[in-house]
């Protein structure tokens, strides 16, 4: 691929508690946030979010670290230039106090951001409720958004904090107690249903965290494991992304079938008139 030049997303800015940063939209109807992964929001971000759209949702894409639309592959910009930029990103998240890299029993404060930006887009966009797709790095921002009513489908694709360095942190997700004990809550009196999507060898998401999640929300979560033969060879990095950079977009494929099920399940809550 190549870079995408952000045609067909409108680009706005949200502020809340004195920050303020870049929100790509595209579409129409119930709002679903797309929390891009590690470097940033990629034309496979992109092309995941066009999707969503395309349901008849509206994608609402933060600007949280990277350049959007930048492709980070070395077919692109060769080698070095994406090794380079993927560590840009990497560093702006690990200084940043916005994101909580390593502590335990925390929710990353950038989640009361997010948290905001939702409320606004439910008011905005009508329908039943909102969507929130993380992927890696913002994997588990879903889960914490969940503490509010209007989130109706929250959805962690290779949820990676805290880095799993120690059993302890491989044991758990980046989420306060008392907002897990919210999203469990909710799980039990109304039904909330916590999608989870990883592959079985990924170090960054360990089989420890989805068990973590299991223990803790029960039949509530649901868990997609995938394994490596699944994701697609041409990716740059071992299989990881499961929507986005280690997609094998064919019907058949176990990766196209994770997606139809985040879709599906987007469907089945945001638009049921349409399901």
């Amino acid at each position: 691929m190549a870079d995408h030049d952000l045609s067909g997303f409108e680009r706005e800015a949200f502020t809340h508690g004195g920050s303020t940063r870049p929100v790509l939209r595209r579409g129409s109807g119930p709002a679903v946030i797309v929390l891009a992964e590690i470097p940033g929001i990629t034309p496979k971000v992109l092309e995941f979010a066009e999707r969503v759209a395309a349901l008849g949702c509206t994608a609402v894409l933060p600007v949280l670290f990277g350049t959007p639309g930048h492709d980070p592959h070395p077919k692109a910009h060769g080698l070095l230039r994406g090794a380079l930029y993927t560590a840009s990103s990497l560093w702006n998240v690990c200084v940043s106090r916005e994101f909580t890299v390593l502590a335990t029993g925390r929710s990353s404060p950038v989640v009361d951001w997010l948290r905001a930006l939702s409320a606004d887009e439910h008011k905005r966009c009508g329908g039943p409720g909102v969507g929130a797709v993380g992927m890696c790095l913002t994997g588990g921002f879903a889960l914490a958004m969940a503490v509010d009513e209007h989130l109706l489908v929250p959805v962690l694709s290779q949820p990676s904090l805290p880095l799993g360095i120690t059993a302890r942190r491989r044991d758990g997700i980046d989420i306060s107690p008392e907002d897990l004990a919210t999203v469990r809550g909710r799980c039990e009196r109304d039904g909330l249903q916590v999608l989870g999507l990883r592959f079985r060898s990924d170090r960054l998401t360990p089989g420890a965290r989805f068990a973590f999640l299991r223990r803790e929300l029960g039949d509530a979560f649901v868990a997609v494991e995938l394994e490596d033969e699944d994701a697609n060879p041409e990716a740059a990095l071992p299989p990881h992304s499961v929507l986005t950079e280690h997609l094998v977009d064919r019907p058949g494929q176990p990766t196209r079938a994770a997606l139809d099920q985040v879709l599906d399940l987007l469907r089945t809550r945001l638009l049921p008139d349409a399901a």
